[in-house]
């Protein structure tokens, strides 16, 4: 299968600058094999687009049904710049999948636009455990990864915009 990473994934990787940035993330424990893989992707690429291991906090919950309160509760007490929310949703016999899945991507979309911040979506929602691990560092890559450069550009256009003259 051919890895579909976008062109503005691939020129950011080589741009972006996070020195001055402070990242929070927050990683479910649930399906770890998985999160472990994706905190270690975003991990790397934060440090090699310079931001600062100091400036990265890192806290784990349960499962992905807490990642955004996890993610509220680290922009509450540290007001990062950015807040990057890990997880594995793998489908299985019942609903449960359709009720977590939606509750989560929507609970971290309403963070960014109540905080008016980057809080960055990466949780799979998989139908198996195979595509899960493609993306969690096999031929999908690593979202981890993307969702540690999404963070860094949503910071430096926040940034941008907030010198520019309206």
């Amino acid at each position: 299968m051919t890895n579909f990473k976008s062109s503005a994934t691939a020129r950011r990787k080589n741009t972006l600058s996070g020195k001055d940035m402070h990242i929070g993330i927050v990683v479910s424990e649930w399906n770890e094999t998985i999160t472990k893989a994706l905190l270690k992707g975003a991990l790397n690429t934060l440090k090699k687009n310079g931001v600062p291991e100091k400036n990265i906090m890192v806290k784990t919950v349960p499962g992905s049904f807490e990642l955004p309160l996890g993610a509220q509760m680290i922009e509450e007490k540290f007001h990062p710049d950015a807040v990057i929310c890990l997880g594995c949703v793998i489908k299985g016999e019942t609903t449960h999948y359709d009720y977590i899945c939606a509750s989560v991507a929507d609970g971290i979309m309403q963070l960014n636009l109540k905080y008016t911040k980057p809080f960055v979506f990466a949780v799979l929602t998989c139908n198996n455990n195979q595509q899960a691990m493609d993306r969690a560092g096999g031929i999908m890559g690593n979202k981890g990864e993307e969702a540690a450069l999404t963070a860094i550009a949503m910071v430096a256009l926040k940034r941008e915009l907030a010198q520019t003259k309206s």
